[in-house]
């Protein structure tokens, strides 16, 4: 895994885009297409802010996936995925196929449906982010690392739906879903590139843990580790409790 240290969110998510839209030409070049799978939350802001504007996209040869979405959540509300991927990504590019995991809809049928076509497919780029319990997707701590099903129910723990509210997503803790629909930890490894950007002093004790502890479930973003095709991107707030010996290994980007 390589790790990135950029000055700030902005720096961040300039890098990325650059460097996520490379790999889609590079695909459409090589095999026709790409296919894409796009997280949301604040991660993300920047990064889907800067990747819709990088030019020469063919994005009418190119795929999309959603990465995870809270069970019983319509499209239309805040803090729907579906809406956030719609109006911060969907919209603004003239993408061939987005493939949505609609909250209030059967989720098994959801989960079935989606992942019979992501399992038909071969994912080009993940664009992702952790939490500050250093959760991958919606895979809480344990995460489970050895199911091979693309898609999972999961329960979301406390921590990740305080999370939520922190961020200003819900009003409160009562109002956070309990369970999500989350692509799997084994699923997203399947990635040939996965770019997993770390914004903010919020996520310091999930990034210290990933990079300094060993692979445990109790540290889902951990596994990423063991993933060449993965770039990890942190700011300077981020790494703020990072050895010197880390922080020395980290590569500086401005």
């Amino acid at each position: 895994m390589r790790t990135i240290l950029a000055a700030d969110r902005t720096a961040m998510g300039h890098w990325v885009a650059k460097q996520a839209a490379e790999v889609i030409r590079t695909a459409i070049q090589q095999q026709g297409h790409a296919t894409i799978v796009i997280a949301t939350g604040a991660s993300q802001f920047e990064v889907l802010g800067e990747l819709v504007k990088q030019p020469d996209i063919d994005w009418g040869s190119v795929t999309g996936f959603h990465l995870d979405e809270y069970i019983g959540l319509s499209a239309d509300h805040p803090a729907s995925f579906c809406r956030y991927l719609k109006e911060r990504f969907v919209d603004h590019v003239p993408i061939s196929q987005f493939n949505f995991l609609y909250g209030d809809q059967d989720p098994k049928q959801t989960i079935a449906t989606i992942g019979s076509a992501l399992q038909k497919t071969t994912i080009d780029l993940a664009l992702v982010g952790i939490g500050e319990n250093a959760h991958l997707a919606f895979n809480d701590p344990p995460a489970d690392f050895e199911t091979t099903d693309p898609y999972l129910i999961v329960k979301l723990d406390e921590a990740c739906r305080m999370q939520q509210v922190g961020e200003g997503w819900f009003p409160s803790l009562s109002d956070v879903p309990t369970e999500a629909i989350s692509m799997s930890v084994h699923q997203i490894l399947k990635a040939k590139r996965i770019f997993c950007s770390v914004p903010d002093a919020q996520k310091a004790t999930a990034v210290r843990q990933t990079l300094e502890g060993g692979i445990d479930p109790m540290v889902p973003a951990s596994i990423l580790k063991q993933h060449e095709g993965t770039t990890l991107i942190i700011d300077k707030a981020a790494a703020n409790q990072l050895s010197e010996e880390t922080r020395n290994e980290l590569e500086p980007i401005t």
